[in-house]
Protein backbone atom coordinates (compact mmCIF):
# COMPACT_ATOMS: atom_id res chain seq x y z
CA UNK A 1 0.00 0.00 0.00
CA UNK A 2 2.70 2.45 0.40
CA UNK A 3 4.36 1.64 -2.22
CA UNK A 4 1.07 3.61 -4.32
CA UNK A 5 -0.25 5.86 -2.39
CA UNK A 6 2.67 8.41 -3.21
CA UNK A 7 2.28 8.39 -7.07
CA UNK A 8 -1.85 9.11 -6.71
CA UNK A 9 -0.77 12.32 -4.49
CA UNK A 10 1.69 13.14 -7.19
CA UNK A 11 -0.69 12.81 -9.73
CA UNK A 12 -3.91 14.65 -8.23
CA UNK A 13 -1.07 17.52 -6.80
CA UNK A 14 -0.63 18.07 -10.82
CA UNK A 15 -4.34 17.98 -12.32
CA UNK A 16 -4.96 20.46 -9.75
CA UNK A 17 -1.80 22.52 -10.60
CA UNK A 18 -2.92 22.21 -13.96
CA UNK A 19 -6.47 22.59 -13.09
CA UNK A 20 -5.37 25.90 -11.64
CA UNK A 21 -3.48 27.52 -14.27
CA UNK A 22 -5.71 26.36 -16.84
CA UNK A 23 -8.58 28.53 -15.08
CA UNK A 24 -6.15 31.46 -14.21
CA UNK A 25 -5.63 31.89 -18.13
CA UNK A 26 -9.58 31.45 -18.86
CA UNK A 27 -9.98 34.31 -16.47
CA UNK A 28 -7.44 36.72 -17.72
CA UNK A 29 -8.81 35.89 -21.32
CA UNK A 30 -12.34 36.60 -20.67
CA UNK A 31 -10.93 39.27 -18.65
CA UNK A 32 -8.83 40.97 -22.13
CA UNK A 33 -12.22 39.56 -23.83
CA UNK A 34 -14.25 41.99 -22.08
CA UNK A 35 -11.92 44.69 -22.36
CA UNK A 36 -11.44 44.36 -26.17
CA UNK A 37 -15.59 44.25 -26.21
CA UNK A 38 -15.62 47.51 -24.10
CA UNK A 39 -13.33 48.86 -26.53
CA UNK A 40 -14.88 47.32 -29.58
CA UNK A 41 -18.47 49.15 -28.51
CA UNK A 42 -16.50 52.48 -27.38
CA UNK A 43 -14.78 52.57 -30.80
CA UNK A 44 -18.44 51.78 -32.54
CA UNK A 45 -19.79 55.00 -30.41
CA UNK A 46 -17.06 57.21 -31.93
CA UNK A 47 -17.62 56.03 -35.26
CA UNK A 48 -21.12 56.68 -34.92
CA UNK A 49 -20.25 60.13 -33.72
CA UNK A 50 -18.09 60.73 -36.59
CA UNK A 51 -20.72 59.93 -39.13
CA UNK A 52 -23.25 62.23 -37.12
CA UNK A 53 -20.88 65.19 -37.05
CA UNK A 54 -19.96 64.81 -40.72
CA UNK A 55 -23.84 64.55 -42.09
CA UNK A 56 -23.95 67.68 -39.76
CA UNK A 57 -21.09 69.16 -41.72
CA UNK A 58 -22.23 68.01 -44.90
CA UNK A 59 -25.78 69.37 -44.56
CA UNK A 60 -24.33 72.73 -43.14
CA UNK A 61 -22.01 72.57 -46.46
CA UNK A 62 -25.19 72.20 -48.27
CA UNK A 63 -27.00 74.50 -47.20
CA UNK A 64 -23.82 77.33 -47.34
CA UNK A 65 -23.39 76.13 -51.21
CA UNK A 66 -26.85 76.71 -51.14
CA UNK A 67 -26.98 80.35 -50.16
CA UNK A 68 -24.21 81.01 -52.30
CA UNK A 69 -26.09 80.02 -55.12
CA UNK A 70 -28.87 82.36 -54.24
CA UNK A 71 -26.59 85.62 -53.22
CA UNK A 72 -24.86 84.89 -56.69
CA UNK A 73 -28.75 85.02 -58.62
CA UNK A 74 -29.22 87.36 -56.97
CA UNK A 75 -26.34 89.79 -57.39
CA UNK A 76 -26.68 88.32 -61.13
CA UNK A 77 -30.33 90.07 -61.31
CA UNK A 78 -29.00 93.41 -59.51
CA UNK A 79 -25.87 93.50 -62.21
CA UNK A 80 -28.64 93.25 -64.80
CA UNK A 81 -30.76 95.20 -63.34
CA UNK A 82 -27.98 98.28 -63.13
CA UNK A 83 -27.55 97.32 -66.57
CA UNK A 84 -30.89 97.78 -67.62
CA UNK A 85 -30.91 101.20 -65.55
CA UNK A 86 -27.61 102.02 -67.38
CA UNK A 87 -28.88 101.43 -70.78
CA UNK A 88 -31.99 103.23 -70.09
CA UNK A 89 -29.91 106.29 -68.97
CA UNK A 90 -28.14 106.40 -71.87
CA UNK A 91 -31.38 106.35 -74.19
CA UNK A 92 -32.17 109.44 -72.25
CA UNK A 93 -29.30 111.28 -72.56
CA UNK A 94 -29.17 110.69 -75.76
CA UNK A 95 -32.00 112.02 -76.35
CA UNK A 96 -31.51 114.94 -74.29
CA UNK A 97 -28.42 115.54 -76.40
CA UNK A 98 -30.65 115.47 -79.58
CA UNK A 99 -33.12 118.05 -78.01
CA UNK A 100 -30.98 120.95 -77.16
CA UNK A 101 -29.71 120.21 -80.53
CA UNK A 102 -27.47 123.56 -81.54
CA UNK A 103 -26.99 124.02 -77.42
CA UNK A 104 -24.22 121.26 -77.92
CA UNK A 105 -22.26 123.34 -80.05
CA UNK A 106 -21.92 126.56 -77.67
CA UNK A 107 -18.53 128.67 -77.43
CA UNK A 108 -17.41 129.46 -74.51
CA UNK A 109 -17.65 132.76 -74.73
CA UNK A 110 -21.53 132.57 -75.19
CA UNK A 111 -22.04 130.32 -72.15
CA UNK A 112 -19.71 132.75 -70.24
CA UNK A 113 -22.28 135.50 -71.86
CA UNK A 114 -25.03 133.95 -70.50
CA UNK A 115 -23.45 133.75 -67.23
CA UNK A 116 -22.84 137.10 -66.88
CA UNK A 117 -26.13 138.53 -68.20
CA UNK A 118 -27.73 135.98 -65.47
CA UNK A 119 -25.73 137.77 -62.99
CA UNK A 120 -25.82 141.51 -63.80
CA UNK A 121 -29.76 140.79 -63.65
CA UNK A 122 -29.69 139.01 -60.75
CA UNK A 123 -30.53 142.75 -58.94
CA UNK A 124 -33.11 143.92 -60.81
CA UNK A 125 -36.63 142.80 -60.41
CA UNK A 126 -38.46 139.21 -59.72
CA UNK A 127 -38.05 137.76 -63.25
CA UNK A 128 -34.11 137.47 -62.29
CA UNK A 129 -34.68 135.37 -59.71
CA UNK A 130 -36.73 132.67 -62.11
CA UNK A 131 -33.79 132.59 -64.58
CA UNK A 132 -31.90 131.46 -61.88
CA UNK A 133 -34.40 128.66 -61.35
CA UNK A 134 -34.20 127.96 -65.20
CA UNK A 135 -33.03 124.21 -64.94
CA UNK A 136 -31.97 124.29 -68.95
CA UNK A 137 -30.12 127.49 -70.85
CA UNK A 138 -33.88 127.64 -73.43
CA UNK A 139 -35.57 127.97 -70.24
CA UNK A 140 -33.02 130.86 -69.26
CA UNK A 141 -33.53 132.42 -72.90
CA UNK A 142 -37.82 132.39 -72.67
CA UNK A 143 -37.25 134.01 -68.65
CA UNK A 144 -35.11 136.44 -70.22
CA UNK A 145 -37.62 137.19 -73.54
CA UNK A 146 -40.34 137.69 -70.85
CA UNK A 147 -38.22 139.89 -69.11
CA UNK A 148 -37.56 141.99 -71.93
CA UNK A 149 -41.21 142.30 -72.55
CA UNK A 150 -42.14 143.05 -69.33
CA UNK A 151 -39.29 145.54 -69.15
CA UNK A 152 -40.72 146.72 -72.44
CA UNK A 153 -44.29 146.96 -71.84
CA UNK A 154 -44.60 148.31 -68.21
CA UNK A 155 -44.22 151.84 -68.55
CA UNK A 156 -47.52 153.26 -68.56
CA UNK A 157 -49.52 149.96 -68.00
CA UNK A 158 -51.35 148.84 -65.31
CA UNK A 159 -50.17 145.26 -64.31
CA UNK A 160 -53.82 144.01 -64.41
CA UNK A 161 -54.18 144.82 -67.80
CA UNK A 162 -51.28 142.70 -69.37
CA UNK A 163 -49.25 139.96 -67.90
CA UNK A 164 -46.16 138.60 -69.20
CA UNK A 165 -45.22 134.70 -68.50
CA UNK A 166 -43.62 131.47 -69.63
CA UNK A 167 -45.50 128.48 -70.18
CA UNK A 168 -43.43 125.56 -70.94
CA UNK A 169 -41.40 126.12 -74.60
CA UNK A 170 -43.23 129.76 -75.54
CA UNK A 171 -43.67 133.15 -73.69
CA UNK A 172 -47.22 134.39 -73.62
CA UNK A 173 -48.66 137.56 -73.44
CA UNK A 174 -52.16 137.74 -72.11
CA UNK A 175 -53.87 141.61 -72.91
CA UNK A 176 -57.10 142.48 -71.12
CA UNK A 177 -59.94 143.59 -74.42
CA UNK A 178 -60.37 146.89 -73.06
CA UNK A 179 -56.23 147.32 -73.73
CA UNK A 180 -57.38 146.42 -77.15
CA UNK A 181 -61.13 146.86 -78.38
CA UNK A 182 -64.31 148.83 -77.23
CA UNK A 183 -67.12 146.33 -75.64
CA UNK A 184 -68.59 143.98 -78.05
CA UNK A 185 -66.27 145.58 -81.32
CA UNK A 186 -63.55 143.95 -82.87
CA UNK A 187 -62.16 147.61 -83.71
CA UNK A 188 -58.48 147.91 -82.44
CA UNK A 189 -58.13 150.89 -80.68
CA UNK A 190 -55.83 154.00 -80.31
CA UNK A 191 -55.04 153.03 -76.80
CA UNK A 192 -54.11 149.27 -78.36
CA UNK A 193 -51.57 151.06 -81.05
CA UNK A 194 -48.85 151.45 -77.65
CA UNK A 195 -48.73 147.92 -76.41
CA UNK A 196 -48.97 146.38 -80.00
CA UNK A 197 -46.31 148.45 -81.55
CA UNK A 198 -44.14 147.44 -78.33
CA UNK A 199 -44.24 143.89 -79.28
CA UNK A 200 -43.78 143.96 -82.67
CA UNK A 201 -41.00 145.95 -81.76
CA UNK A 202 -39.75 142.55 -79.67
CA UNK A 203 -40.97 140.50 -82.80
CA UNK A 204 -39.10 142.91 -85.09
CA UNK A 205 -35.67 142.52 -83.63
CA UNK A 206 -36.17 138.38 -83.77
CA UNK A 207 -36.40 137.11 -86.74
CA UNK A 208 -36.68 133.48 -85.50
CA UNK A 209 -39.70 134.31 -83.77
CA UNK A 210 -43.29 132.74 -84.91
CA UNK A 211 -46.36 134.37 -83.32
CA UNK A 212 -49.76 133.20 -82.53
CA UNK A 213 -52.81 135.45 -81.51
CA UNK A 214 -55.56 133.63 -79.87
CA UNK A 215 -59.03 136.04 -79.25
CA UNK A 216 -61.02 134.96 -76.05
CA UNK A 217 -64.53 136.03 -74.96
CA UNK A 218 -67.12 135.22 -71.86
CA UNK A 219 -69.95 133.48 -72.46
CA UNK A 220 -72.36 136.23 -73.01
CA UNK A 221 -73.89 135.86 -76.31
CA UNK A 222 -73.65 138.36 -78.79
CA UNK A 223 -75.01 138.63 -82.46
CA UNK A 224 -75.19 141.55 -84.46
CA UNK A 225 -74.78 142.42 -88.28
CA UNK A 226 -71.51 141.90 -88.17
CA UNK A 227 -70.40 139.28 -85.46
CA UNK A 228 -72.42 135.65 -85.53
CA UNK A 229 -71.47 134.48 -82.02
CA UNK A 230 -68.73 134.48 -79.73
CA UNK A 231 -66.63 132.04 -81.92
CA UNK A 232 -66.88 135.26 -84.35
CA UNK A 233 -65.82 137.84 -82.40
CA UNK A 234 -63.07 136.09 -81.03
CA UNK A 235 -61.96 134.91 -84.62
CA UNK A 236 -62.35 138.67 -85.78
CA UNK A 237 -59.91 140.19 -82.23
CA UNK A 238 -57.33 137.77 -83.49
CA UNK A 239 -57.54 138.77 -86.95
CA UNK A 240 -57.59 142.55 -86.68
CA UNK A 241 -54.79 142.20 -83.96
CA UNK A 242 -52.60 140.09 -86.31
CA UNK A 243 -53.78 142.94 -89.42
CA UNK A 244 -52.40 145.51 -86.89
CA UNK A 245 -48.85 143.77 -86.50
CA UNK A 246 -48.37 143.46 -90.58
CA UNK A 247 -50.00 146.46 -91.69
CA UNK A 248 -49.03 149.23 -89.13
CA UNK A 249 -45.87 147.71 -87.93
CA UNK A 250 -44.53 145.81 -90.40
CA UNK A 251 -44.45 142.58 -88.80
CA UNK A 252 -43.62 139.58 -91.71
CA UNK A 253 -47.33 137.84 -92.19
CA UNK A 254 -45.56 134.79 -92.54
CA UNK A 255 -44.80 134.44 -89.00
CA UNK A 256 -48.68 135.25 -87.56
CA UNK A 257 -50.84 133.12 -86.69
CA UNK A 258 -54.45 133.92 -86.25
CA UNK A 259 -56.84 131.65 -84.06
CA UNK A 260 -60.14 132.11 -82.18
CA UNK A 261 -61.06 130.31 -78.69
CA UNK A 262 -64.50 131.96 -78.09
CA UNK A 263 -66.09 131.70 -74.59
CA UNK A 264 -63.80 128.28 -73.92
CA UNK A 265 -60.64 127.65 -72.34
CA UNK A 266 -61.20 130.44 -69.87
CA UNK A 267 -59.18 131.58 -67.06
CA UNK A 268 -61.84 131.59 -63.93
CA UNK A 269 -65.27 131.13 -63.88
CA UNK A 270 -67.79 133.45 -66.02
CA UNK A 271 -69.84 133.18 -62.82
CA UNK A 272 -69.15 137.05 -62.23
CA UNK A 273 -68.01 140.06 -63.43
CA UNK A 274 -65.12 140.06 -62.62
CA UNK A 275 -64.42 136.35 -63.70
CA UNK A 276 -65.65 137.51 -67.31
CA UNK A 277 -63.59 140.12 -67.59
CA UNK A 278 -60.35 138.16 -66.82
CA UNK A 279 -61.72 136.06 -69.45
CA UNK A 280 -62.28 138.34 -72.13
CA UNK A 281 -58.75 138.86 -73.33
CA UNK A 282 -56.20 138.39 -76.39
CA UNK A 283 -53.25 135.97 -76.02
CA UNK A 284 -50.05 136.81 -78.32
CA UNK A 285 -48.06 133.62 -78.28
CA UNK A 286 -44.23 133.77 -78.97
CA UNK A 287 -42.37 130.63 -80.06
CA UNK A 288 -38.34 131.12 -80.22
CA UNK A 289 -36.49 129.40 -81.97
CA UNK A 290 -33.48 128.08 -79.08
CA UNK A 291 -30.49 128.88 -81.28
CA UNK A 292 -31.49 132.19 -82.54
CA UNK A 293 -32.25 134.21 -78.92
CA UNK A 294 -28.68 133.38 -77.13
CA UNK A 295 -28.05 137.56 -77.91
CA UNK A 296 -31.55 137.98 -75.15
CA UNK A 297 -29.39 137.13 -72.01
CA UNK A 298 -26.65 140.21 -73.42
CA UNK A 299 -25.98 142.58 -70.69
CA UNK A 300 -25.89 145.22 -73.29
CA UNK A 301 -29.88 144.28 -74.01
Amino acid sequence: MKVFVKPLVIFFAVTSLASCVAKKKYVALQTEHERVQANLVKCGDEVQDYKDRLAKLQTSSDAQISTAQNTIQQRDQQLNDMKDQLNDLRKVRDRQLEQVGDLTVLSKAANSNIDNTLSQMAQKDQYINRLHAARTKADSMNLALAFNLTRVLKDGIEDKDIEVKVDKTVVMINISDKMLFSSGSFKISSRANEVLGKIAQIIQSRPELEVMVEGYTDNVSIKNECISDNWDLSVKRATSVVRTLQGQFKVDPNKLIAAGRGEFNTLTSNDTAEGRTANRRTRIILMPKLNQFYDLLSANK
